[in-house]
């Protein structure tokens, strides 16, 4: 296909950011209502609803020779829709920090004939393999942590997502300690606040997104884990893959030495 034919929708906030990184944002023709970085160059791109609610008929409309999805993120049933008027559907997966790089390279490869992509990629890489050999140069104190993602019901992550494994990263292990498996509800659990594994947990933390915790949510927190700290954490940061991984490495390091 001729680099100017290509349109490019993404339907996850990450991969939103990461084709403007690559330098295809002026091939974006589509995005979520939650595609809010970088803000500058998604303003004027059309929103076709949100990760799980995708505005089918709309996105049609828009008419993509791309999209860009997410197993945890979008709904099976919406990539299997989009399979019948999208000529390329890239389902992506990154489960840990690491599988960035491979992530780098699946869109070099769609989109090879964009010019600068594979220098862009290249730099995106080698920025992110250096931040992974500083985490992985420290031996950090290990950590039990709980890592609130919703309240009421209260909601955490199994140990095989990618924040699980951000974390680990540090050698802050999260708790409980199970994987949800390759997808479905089982990655994100429900807590019913009586877990006996609570009384161990030595850290809390309380995530900006998609529950939007604050200060006043603190003692609560206190109050589920009463032996650990709790504390407020950017969930972007922590959460978004793609060219926003290093800098989260460089912030989850900055918590962890920070006491």
């Amino acid at each position: 296909m001729r680099s100017d034919a290509v349109r490019i929708a993404s339907l996850v906030p990450s991969l939103t950011e990461l084709v403007i990184a690559l330098g295809l944002g002026p091939r974006l023709v589509a995005r979520t209502g939650f595609c809010i970085h970088p803000a500058h160059a998604v303003a004027e791109v059309s929103k076709v609803g949100g990760t799980k609610d995708v505005n089918l008929a709309k996105l049609r409309r828009l008419a993509p020779t791309h999209v860009l999805v997410n197993i945890d993120e979008n709904r099976r049933e919406t990539v299997e829709s989009l399979r019948e008027f999208i000529p390329e559907v890239i389902v992506t997966h990154p489960c840990s920090p690491r599988d960035n790089l491979a992530l780098f390279e699946q869109l070099r490869a769609a989109f090879a004939a964009e010019p600068g992509i594979a220098e862009r990629a290249a730099a995106l890489g080698e920025e992110l393999a250096d931040e992974l050999a500083r985490s992985e140069a420290q031996a950090w104190p290990a950590q039990r942590v709980l890592y609130l993602i919703w309240r009421a019901p209260w909601m955490t992550v199994a140990r095989d997502t990618y924040i699980a494994c951000m974390l680990a990263t540090v050698n802050w292990r999260s708790l409980p300690a199970q994987d949800g498996g390759p997808s479905g509800a089982a990655r994100y659990p429900v807590l019913q606040g009586d877990e006996p594994w609570l009384a161990g947990v030595d850290r809390v933390l309380l995530s900006s997104e998609p529950y939007r915790f604050d200060a006043s949510h603190l003692a609560e927190a206190k109050a589920l884990c009463p032996g650990a700290r709790a504390q407020l954490v950017d969930g972007e940061q922590l959460s978004w893959y793609g060219p926003r991984a290093a800098a989260g490495l460089r912030y989850l390091r900055a918590l962890a030495e920070s006491g």
